[in-house]
Parts: C-alpha cells; sequence; structure tokens
C-alpha cells in the first residue's frame, strides 16, 4: 500500500515505496534458485547495475556518521538487509533503482521543459505513464452505414477497449456492406484515445492537439499521410454559463514526458558510450569521486554526496548546485500553480461580475479525423453524445442525403454545418440583445445599460475570433484539399512519379460547403454589425448625457444673465449711505424705471440663439407644408388625368 503523499505511476505502483517493502523476505527456501520473472514494464538491463555492498561500510556514506552520533536511530539499528541472501539483495536493489529512476521522470516532468520531443505517441511509456491519469466514462457511438442499411452500437471505455483488441493486426472488422464507419466519442479518456491511437495509427501531433489545447485555440485543418485532422471551436446556447477548459494536463504545450528506457544500447556499444561520459565534476562514471552521470544533459535532482545536501539546506554560498536542483524546481513549480490559482481567481471574478448581463455561450473544442477508408472519428471532450445527435436521426433515415450518398467526406460536411448552426442560433440571440438594448437607449439612456452594452462588446470581440478561423477552414476545404494532399506525396521518389492525387473531400461535399461558407459569411458581418451597433449605443447615451449636462448649464448661464442687472441695481439701491439721493428723494419705482428697460434690452439678446433657432423652425415647418401641398396637387391632377384617360378608352372600346 503505498503512502499518501508518495508518487505513483500509471498502474498504481508506488514509486516512493514503504520502507518495510524495500526488502524482500524470501517465500520459501527455493526462492533464490527460482527468482520470480518480472514483467515487462519492469524491465531493467541488469548487467548495467554494478555492486556497492562495499560503499555501505565507507567513511563517505550519508549514513555512517549519523548512526554513530545517535546510536538509537533507525540508521543504527541492525537491519533485515544484511541476513538476506546475496541474489535477493541483488533483486531489492534493483527495485529500488527502478522506483527511485520512475520517481526522478515523474518529478522531471513537474516543470514544463522547453524544446521538448512534439507530439504524444501512445507507443512510449513514459507517455503512457504521463497520461494514464486522464480517465472519464464516455459515451460511444459506432455506426455503420451504406445505401442500403445500417447499424448502430453504443459502448462503455471497456466494452470500446476490447472492440479495438490491440493485440490484433488490421483494423476493427465490419461487414462487406459498410461503406462509413462513424466512431461518435463523448467524453476524453486516455484508455479510449489510446486504444483508438493505436488501431488508427493517429499521428502525435494531432493528439496533442486533442490534449494540450486551450478551450479557445484556433480551429484548424490538419493534413496527414493516412488522415485529415480538424479542430473546431463548437458555439452553442448554455441555460447557465459555465467556463469550460478542456486541458486535461497542466503542463505546457512544449512539454513532453522523459524517456525512461536508458539512452544507450546493450551490449559494447553501450558500455563505450557509458565510458566516455564523465560525471558531473569531471571523473569518470566509475571513479570513486564520481557521483550521477548526466546522461540527459542537465545535474541530477536528488542530492548524490554530503556537499550536495549541505548546499541544498545551508543559506550561505552553495558549493554545489545538485543539491539545489530538486528544491528550485518545486519552487518554480509552487510558483507556477500559485500564477494560475490566482488567474483562475480572476477569471472567476470576472464571470461572477458578468453574471446575469450576457448572452450564456459555451465554447468547447470538437475533433475529426478522416480516413481514406471511410472512417470517421469525432471526438467532443463532453461525456455525452448529445450534441451530434441531429446527425444520428439523419443517418437512420434512408431518405437523407448522407445515407444515399454513403460519403464520408459528406458526413464531416454535416458535422461541420451542425456546428455553423449551432452558431447561427448564439447570433439570433445576440441579435434579440441587441434590440432590446437599443429600445432601452433610446427611450431613457441609462448607465446599467451601457454596462451590458460594454460587456456584449467584449463577448461579441472575443466571438470574432474564435468564429474567424471557422471560416478559413471551411474555405481552405473546398479550394486547397488537393494542393495540400500533393503537398504529403513525395515527389524526389521514383515510385510516386505517377500517383494520383485524391483530396480527402469528395466534389459534393466542396458544394455542400459552400453552403456552410455562406452562413459563416453571415454570422461574421452580423458579428461586425452588433459591434458596430453595440458602440453606437454607447457613444449615443455619453453625448446624450453630455448633450443634457450642456443645456442644464445653458440654463443656468441664462438665468445668472438676466439676475445680473437686477442684482446690481438691488445692490445699489441697498447701500447703508447717509446722504443719498436717489433713496432719500425718490420711492422704489425709480428701481423699477431703471431695471425693466434693462431687462427688455437683456433677455433678448440672452436670448437670441433661441429665439434664430425658433425662427428657423419656423420656417422650415412653413416650406415643407408648401411641398406637401404642391406634391398633394400634383398627385391629385396626376390621378384625375389617369381616370379621365381611363374613361375615354373604356368609351372608344364600347
Amino acid at each position: 500500500m503505498p503512502r499518501e503523499n508518495s508518487l505513483s505511476d500509471s498502474e498504481g505502483r508506488s514509486l516512493t515505496p514503504d520502507p518495510e517493502d524495500e526488502v524482500i523476505v524470501p517465500a520459501s527456501p527455493t526462492y533464490s534458485q527460482q527468482p520470480r520473472e518480472l514483467p515487462a514494464h519492469h524491465h531493467v538491463d541488469l548487467g548495467r547495475i554494478t555492486s556497492r555492498a562495499s560503499k555501505a561500510q565507507s567513511k563517505k556514506s550519508l549514513h555512517s556518521k549519523v548512526a554513530r552520533a545517535n546510536p538509537q536511530s533507525p540508521l543504527a539499528q541492525p537491519s533485515t538487509w544484511a541476513t538476506l541472501p546475496p541474489a535477493d539483495r541483488f533483486r531489492s536493489a534493483v527495485r529500488k533503482v527502478m522506483s527511485m529512476r520512475r520517481g526522478l521522470t515523474t518529478l522531471g516532468n513537474m516543470v514544463g521543459r522547453v524544446g521538448a520531443e512534439p507530439g504524444v505517441d501512445p507507443h512510449r511509456p513514459e507517455v503512457d505513464a504521463a497520461y494514464s491519469h486522464i480517465h472519464e466514462d464516455c459515451e460511444i457511438e459506432i455506426m455503420d452505414y451504406s445505401a442500403v442499411r445500417n447499424t448502430s452500437r453504443n459502448m462503455n471505455n471497456a466494452q470500446f477497449v476490447e472492440f479495438m483488441n490491440v493485440d490484433s493486426e488490421g483494423l476493427p472488422p465490419r461487414d462487406p456492406w459498410v461503406k462509413v464507419r462513424w466512431i461518435n466519442i463523448g467524453g476524453i479518456s486516455w484508455d479510449v484515445i489510446k486504444a483508438l491511437s493505436i488501431k488508427y495509427n493517429l499521428h502525435p501531433l494531432a493528439l496533442e492537439d486533442v490534449f494540450h489545447g486551450h478551450s479557445r485555440n484556433r480551429s484548424k485543418a490538419d493534413y496527414y499521410t493516412r488522415h485529415l485532422f480538424l479542430r473546431v471551436l463548437c458555439h452553442e446556447l448554455a441555460d447557465e454559463h459555465q467556463p469550460f477548459e478542456h486541458s486535461y494536463t497542466n503542463a505546457p504545450r512544449s512539454d513532453s514526458p522523459e524517456p525512461i528506457d536508458p539512452p544507450y544500447p546493450d551490449g559494447e556499444e553501450g558500455e563505450k558510450l557509458a565510458e566516455s561520459e564523465t560525471t558531473k565534476f569531471g571523473s569518470g562514471p566509475n571513479s570513486g569521486a564520481g557521483t550521477l552521470i548526466q546522461r540527459r544533459g542537465r545535474s541530477p535532482i536528488l542530492p548524490t554526496n554530503r556537499g550536495d545536501i549541505k548546499a541544498a539546506y545551508t543559506n550561505g554560498t552553495a558549493r554545489s548546485p545538485a543539491g539545489t536542483n530538486l528544491s528550485a524546481m518545486m519552487a518554480k513549480e509552487t510558483a507556477r500553480k500559485a500564477a494560475h490559482v490566482n488567474m483562475k481567481m480572476d477569471e472567476a471574478a470576472i464571470n461572477a461580475l458578468k453574471e446575469g448581463s450576457r448572452v450564456n455561450v459555451r465554447v468547447s473544442p470538437m475533433f475529426f479525423f478522416l480516413f481514406r477508408d471511410g472512417t470517421v472519428i469525432s471526438i467532443r471532450p463532453a461525456p455525452n453524445l448529445s450534441f451530434t445527435a441531429p446527425i444520428s436521426f439523419r443517418l437512420r433515415s434512408r431518405d437523407t442525403v448522407l445515407r444515399k450518398s454513403a460519403d464520408p467526406s459528406l458526413l464531416l460536411h454535416a458535422l461541420l454545418d451542425l456546428i455553423v448552426d449551432k452558431a447561427v442560433q448564439v447570433i439570433d440571440e445576440y441579435h434579440a440583445h441587441i434590440h432590446k438594448f437599443e429600445r432601452d437607449i433610446l427611450l431613457r439612456p441609462k448607465m446599467g445599460v451601457v454596462r451590458q452594452l460594454h460587456i456584449l462588446s467584449g463577448d461579441l470581440i472575443l466571438h470574432k475570433r474564435t468564429l474567424d478561423p471557422i471560416k478559413t477552414l471551411i474555405y481552405g476545404l473546398r479550394r486547397y484539399d488537393i494542393d495540400r494532399c500533393a503537398a504529403l506525396v513525395d515527389t524526389s521518389d521514383p515510385a510516386n512519379k505517377d500517383v494520383k492525387i485524391v483530396g480527402f473531400m469528395s466534389h459534393k461535399a466542396k458544394i455542400y460547403l459552400a453552403d456552410v461558407f455562406d452562413h459563416m459569411e453571415y454570422i461574421l458581418t452580423s458579428l461586425d454589425m452588433f459591434a458596430g451597433i453595440s458602440e453606437n449605443l454607447i457613444n449615443y447615451s455619453f453625448n446624450v448625457a453630455s448633450y443634457e449636462m450642456n443645456d442644464v448649464m445653458r440654463r443656468l448661464t441664462i438665468a445668472t444673465i438676466i439676475c445680473l442687472p437686477l442684482t446690481l441695481l438691488t445692490g445699489y439701491f441697498g447701500m447703508n449711505f447717509t446722504p443719498m439721493w436717489s433713496v432719500n428723494h425718490n420711492s422704489d419705482l425709480l428701481f423699477w424705471k431703471i431695471a425693466l428697460p434693462i431687462m427688455v434690452v437683456i433677455i433678448p439678446l440672452a436670448l437670441w440663439g433661441d429665439l434664430s433657432k425658433i425662427w428657423h423652425y419656423i420656417q422650415k415647418k412653413s416650406v415643407t407644408k408648401k411641398a406637401l401641398k404642391v406634391c398633394h396637387g400634383n398627385s391629385s391632377e396626376i390621378s384625375q388625368n389617369l381616370n379621365l384617360n381611363l374613361s375615354r378608352n373604356s368609351k372608344n372600346d364600347t
């Protein structure tokens, strides 16, 4: 039973075994004479492992000083290792070395390495160990059909792996009448993808796109020798907005599992290569001062001597960088995880702030493989087949184009058309929201509506980025299908001189793809139109607010101008001078005799702009009425003339 904090490989074996499991106790007296055969994944070149029993008593041992300093420590207690026969000691040492190598490989894969080997090849054992944790209960449907009949089978993970039968040669059998086989997979699980990839020889770069892609990566089409690979983003309306991420590995795209097998071949050539290498300090691999052979061009992860341990746990100047590799690697991994968590928290906060003010659109990728033998494979991360249910229904009807043609490329067109139709539904929903916001803005601009328009405008820009590559993909399938297939043929080989170039898409599929291209053109132009309308509505809201503020300021200015002479006169007559002729010898009538003429002059001057606007408005109104009267008179005359002509024609006919 592995410890909770230990690492484990693809089959659940602990990479850091418990102390009580490190030593093998023979179960019978004949155990040493009949050693148990190791499994295939435990294969180790035993000839390369040399005995280190003499170093156990060395003064440079990491445990010697600790054992002498503390006799009660576990290191000083007698162990069962000394009581084991030599053969069992050797087997236990082999198991320790294998566990350490698996643990170091797993630790090395925790931090991404730029420049790693691209692609995901399931034939490599290190890839199987790195991706075996990806498991999901998938819904799988295998539909075989032709113009005559069709069959459908639903499977789970175990049934599908058994159906693939990886150990057998050739593809899974199918009846002679089958023209097209559609393997529709809902959900991504490593056991299913591995069996499918080995059986159909899927390209490693295509599998890398399946496992190492973001949910909003560009849609694209990749041409390979055996198949055509499509990666298309699906846009569909969702009841509740749930951000969907389908990246099943936290490693960066440039990361690839490091080989577990030794980099040297067996035999004398491998021994010569190993002897020619030097250790980290320049000594030979078999020298006493040597530490760990740098076979992969980098320093060892774990400490290899006392100097490395001291360098790793002291704050001073490190004498050896080897001891700090593990701590530096763990620090990088912790920082990467913290940055990832912070990014997720920011995204969750933004989505919470936008909740209720946006169109709930779920964006998820879908993967397609088209083979020349009539096989179509579709993979969708969601563990259900509800998205492709309309296509399955059409294949069960004999009078549909899919059944009559029995063309695999036409099935691919139907799936692309389904994705585009879902996107059209999204566009129609945005159209309804735009109409609602435009009505609210024209009635009375509010900042709440402006906020919703801002959120909608940002979503439209994001959808434009994800939907635009689909148009390019469809255009490439129609225009450059044969050209890209021709690029796969090696023209320098004389055997390929007279090879006929055949594309993956049939002529009928290209004709139907034209309709899908038109729908994508409508979607993209609608996105541009909605983005422009939303921007204009936002500008209109701020312009109306600015105009209202300017109008208020204008009214306040007019009131101030009108009241300014009265305020001046009031201040003059309110002065407390004793000899003041205008107050002592006159009544308040003098105040109004002075104020009224001033008001008569000031008010027209202050309202001159408004008065001129009213005058121009009255003039335009009168001109419009005159034009309408003239037009109405002309129309009445024309109608009278037409009636007279009709009456004359009728009389002539009689």
